[in-house]
């Protein structure tokens, strides 16, 4: 594996394995982010997007490979079945900002994508999205979850996966994700953004983890009515059970197991998948101090999340 880091030399390549590293975090352009999704910036932000591309938005941990899944069975499920088995999630759906790995850079792996429509996925906030995407009119699928869960399946992901900042402790990763000291920076300021977005760009579908939890069908309507699609109702059926947790899960080709940056025995890339779990994180004085901090931050009350479902 030949991996990029940035340091004193920025184009310095290591061709030992480095995913024992942990990047740093820094303040970049007001938001929290590492050197992983600033190394390519300049290209990023000069991307050149086609009409047809599909963006899935999310913070991280909201349900980004989820939605990503559902859209790619959507549109080739039926026509290209071998890709489901052949192509982990990741090349099928790639992470435009990425830059960890030097030759899968995800930019590249974006304008190598030989589908129509590409499928391609970011964390950015929206300052941060290429302007391309919005000259071009493009269908942006935004998924946003609960700020309670979201922190605690950060939390876990950051502690398996090697390519993060050092998490810490709960209580210390608890503290920083309300003052917004994550990759990405600030949830608040991640879906509020989208959310105030929402309302001036009529191609982006704003749609939530728990909704989709709660009527994973009614959920994949909305999406085909959004896209212009009209699969069938066995089809629909179809995509609606494999896109079930637990299959989910179990899929190598999309739970993110041959990714060797990810230490399945911390926790797996897939966790539990529910609405509530924060439950078993917060001690009742966190809570109360979440709260509190919630209140003051999320000032737009059109913006309503649902802790328990």
């Amino acid at each position: 594996m030949i991996i990029q880091v940035i340091g004193e030399i920025p184009d310095l390549l290591f061709t030992q394995k480095m995913d024992s590293i942990r990047p740093e975090l820094f303040d970049f352009h007001g938001v929290s982010m590492s050197h992983y999704f600033t190394n390519n910036w300049e290209n990023v932000q000069n991307f050149q997007a086609r009409p047809d591309d599909i963006v899935i938005a999310t913070y991280p941990k909201a349900g980004t490979t989820w939605v990503s899944y559902i859209l790619d069975l959507l549109y080739f499920g039926q026509t290209a079945p071998e890709r489901q088995t052949s192509i982990p999630i990741y090349e099928r759906v790639p992470f435009l900002e990425t830059a960890r790995v030097a030759s899968k850079k995800g930019k590249d792996l974006a304008d190598k994508l030989p589908t129509s429509p590409r499928l391609i996925k970011t964390h950015f906030p929206i300052q941060f999205v290429p302007k391309s995407f919005w000259e071009q009119n493009c269908r942006i699928i935004y998924v946003a979850r609960n700020a309670k869960d979201n922190v605690v399946s950060y939390y876990h992901f950051d502690r398996m996966n090697q390519a993060q900042p050092e998490p810490g402790d709960w209580n210390s990763f608890f503290h920083r994700f309300m003052e917004g000291k994550m990759v990405f920076g600030s949830w608040y300021d991640h879906v509020n953004g989208w959310w105030k977005k929402k309302q001036t760009y009529s191609n982006l579908h704003y749609m939530f983890f728990e909704d989709l939890l709660e009527d994973t069908g009614r959920e994949i309507d909305k999406l085909c009515s959004f896209l212009g699609l009209s699969p069938s109702v066995e089809e629909k059926e179809i995509v609606a059970g494999k896109v079930q947790f637990d299959n989910i899960k179990k899929n190598s080709m999309v739970n993110y197991s041959t990714l060797s940056v990810m230490d399945y025995n911390i926790s797996p890339f897939m966790r539990k998948g529910k609405v509530g779990d924060w439950r078993n994180h917060f001690t009742v004085a966190q809570n109360e101090e979440f709260d509190e901090d919630y209140k003051k931050k999320m000032k737009d009350h059109t913006l309503q999340f649902r802790t328990e479902i």
